[in-house]
């Protein structure tokens, strides 16, 4: 299982997505767009829009669902928990 979130460090959302995550054991990829710079950034940016369709955070993709904002039942029943 492949999982990825992109998350803003101010963002209370995706601290509790983070931290559902961390809970879980699961292993994931955590991109903190706001801590990036310049090119980094921008592609990070472009990237979450690409794939979500806007700059709405958390975004967490599990495999190739993706989920936007914080839904936990979501984030669990695509986890197997």
């Amino acid at each position: 299982m492949k999982v990825a979130l992109y998350a803003l460090t101010t963002c209370p959302y995706c601290r509790m997505t983070k931290k559902m995550l961390e809970e879980s054991g699961i292993d994931y990829q955590l991109t903190e767009v706001d801590l990036l710079e310049g090119e980094a950034k921008e592609q990070a940016i472009d990237e979450v829009k690409r794939i979500s369709g806007g700059t709405s955070f958390p975004v967490v993709i599990i495999d190739d669902e993706v989920i936007v904002g914080f839904d936990k039942k979501r984030i669990k029943e695509l986890l197997g928990a």
